[in-house]
């Protein structure tokens, strides 16, 4: 197994991405402690649960502080409602920011000391939203997009005693599938627009997190992984073959 012995915290891992990171994590061999404000509605196997706000600064220092060990740590926790940037106010938007961007500094600064005695590592749950326009979540994206940059940051001040990467996650299928792309006709017609042809399953995200955790990524720091399915279609390439006669020849 290729996380033996380790100790993997993942904050935000009670449902959707989390949870999925959370289980590949335990399945690689890790004891895996996942944190978030509320327990979750259906136990995530073979974990512990243990109650933690990622914005209460002071609540983190403790939570990390009573852990006896910390080898791996992925920052999941995150996200944000739809939201216009002119529909709400700055310190709303704020909010975001701080949840997306600051707590994830908070965490990974709470776990320093552990993760430098252990030579461990950090993954950064980044999103597609980080490197392109966000409207209607514009603060998240402008959040995610610090956070890759806080990432790259971070890897080369903790080095060569930690390793710090960016999973950049492209759209999952989870339980909240719904509100975002409606119904199975909803759902099938977003997966139709990703080049693999699918949405990832959370499972997807949590081998990504274990490779990066692992030893076979020991000489990976400072990186972000791409896992979005091949991207999306360039909308330009279907408006300039909308009209296009399919039995024309070159």
């Amino acid at each position: 197994m290729e996380l033996d012995g380790k100790v993997a915290v993942v904050t935000g891992g009670t449902r959707g991405v989390g949870a999925g990171i959370a289980r590949s994590l335990a399945r690689a061999g890790a004891q895996v402690v996942i944190c978030a404000r509320r327990a979750p509605e259906v136990p995530v196997d073979k974990t512990e649960f243990m109650p933690l706000d990622v914005r209460d600064a002071g609540a983190v220092r403790r939570f990390f502080d009573a852990l006896p060990q910390v080898d791996v740590l992925v920052n999941n926790a995150g996200g944000a409602p739809y939201r216009l940037l002119a529909d709400a106010d700055a310190e709303r938007h704020a909010r975001v920011v701080q949840l997306n961007l600051l707590a994830p500094l908070t965490v990974s600064l709470a776990a320093y000391e552990h993760l430098k005695r252990t030579r461990g590592a950090v993954v950064m749950i980044g999103s597609v939203s980080g490197s392109r326009p966000s409207p209607g979540t514009a603060a998240y994206g402008a959040a995610k997009a610090g956070l890759e940059n806080l990432a790259r940051s971070m890897a080369v001040e903790w080095a060569p005693e930690v390793r710090v990467n960016t999973l950049v996650v492209g759209m999952v299928r989870t339980e909240l599938s719904h509100l975002h792309y409606g119904d199975e006709d909803g759902i099938d017609a977003v997966s139709r627009t990703v080049p693999l042809g699918r949405l990832a399953e959370p499972a997807d995200i949590g081998a990504a997190a274990v490779f990066l955790a692992s030893e076979a990524a020991a000489y990976i720091s400072g990186a972000s992984l791409l896992v979005h399915g091949g991207g999306e279609r360039p909308a330009f390439l279907d408006a300039a073959t909308a009209d296009a006669d399919p039995n024309m020849e070159e």
